[in-house]
């Protein structure tokens, strides 16, 4: 006669009957059933998290609103200072140090990197990108800064250096999204930069996007070339003497 070995629950529900008859153990159906659901559910589940858009992010997730509702209004938002200018085969080579700043305390480095450009004119590229009330929890607009490239007056834009990584999350703001997973953060992001590429890509969502791209006068030593936003959040530049 058959005899019962054991009972197999997940979550407080039986999934495993097992048997034995003749020295073979038997695993009834519901065991099959059972796994085919916990698996289906579990890697459905991931499937949806990886394929959100980034327009289901924008319109249905409360976090993400909370957290461009927190942006708040910059000043600063850099600097650079020559640190040497030479010149070599009849041509002038600019070194400089470009400081990307915290968001809320302009004392605090959040990128700094060093830079050698052909020139003594150089061009600081960065995207703005502007949410509208509809995404804004108070109706207030808010925005973003995110510095591209440093390119001279010889170089093409897309020859430049870059400051920040595209598609990646920026230092300055990579506490605002600590409380979306991970895969979410990176749809987020990689959309966000590729307004670089595609403007329009999300004004139907209330973003809209323009480059704020700093053209400098020749750079000279001694001076620091300091970053600032305005309201209607054009970047311009203050220099003050390197003490």
């Amino acid at each position: 006669m058959p005899f019962r070995s054991g009972l197999f629950y997940v979550q407080g529900i039986r999934i495993a009957e097992l048997t034995m008859k003749n020295g073979k153990v038997k695993i009834s159906t519901i065991v099959i059933l059972a796994v085919v659901l916990i698996a289906a559910g579990y890697f459905g589940r991931g499937y949806l998290l990886r394929e959100m858009t980034i327009y289901q992010l924008l319109n249905e997730n409360k976090q993400l609103k909370d957290a461009i509702t927190n942006l708040t209004s910059e000043e600063q938002i850099g600097y650079a200072k020559v640190t040497k200018q030479e010149t070599r085969d009849g041509k002038v080579w600019t070194t400089l140090r470009f400081v990307e700043t915290a968001r809320g305390d302009k004392l605090k480095k959040i990128v700094e990197k060093d830079y050698t450009i052909e020139g003594d004119v150089v061009h600081f590229d960065a995207l703005i990108v502007k949410f509208g009330d509809k995404l804004v929890m108070d109706g207030k607009e808010r925005a973003m800064y995110l510095w591209r490239r440093i390119y001279g007056e010889s170089m093409t834009p897309q020859n430049g250096f870059p400051i920040e990584q595209p598609g990646a999350e920026p230092a300055r703001y990579a506490d605002l999204m600590s409380r979306l997973p991970i895969k979410q953060r990176e749809v987020f992001w990689s959309n966000i930069w590729d307004l670089a590429n595609d403007p329009e890509k999300l004004k139907q969502d209330g973003i809209t996007a323009i480059y704020g791209n700093v053209v400098y006068s020749p750079l000279k030593p001694g001076l620091i070339y300091i970053f600032k936003i305005n309201s209607a959040g054009q970047v311009y530049r203050e220099v003050v003497p390197d003490i």
